[in-house]
């Protein structure tokens, strides 16, 4: 798993988080664990394969938010059992 965090400008409350979740899942039909956060400024998602950042970036421009950076790193599931 490929863990994608981005760099959002422009969400302003719970509505607009709600909005970028819906234009990940959209941009990335195979996105797990979608999450948005106005007041960090970013948002994150899990994937099987890597993303091509500037099919993102298109996607979240073409609604109004403006993409400042993206990256991606290998996702370890931290839990009690894992090492």
């Amino acid at each position: 798993m490929i863990k994608t965090t981005l760099k959002i400008d422009g969400m302003m409350c719970s509505m607009c988080e709600a909005h970028l979740g819906d234009v990940i899942r959209k941009a990335v039909p195979g996105a797990k664990k979608v999450s948005a956060s106005h007041t960090k400024g970013e948002a994150s998602f899990l994937s099987e394969t890597a993303v091509d950042e500037n099919y993102l970036k298109d996607a979240i421009a073409a609604t109004g938010y403006t993409c400042l950076g993206v990256e991606s790193a290998p996702y370890e599931k931290k839990g009690w059992f894992s090492r």
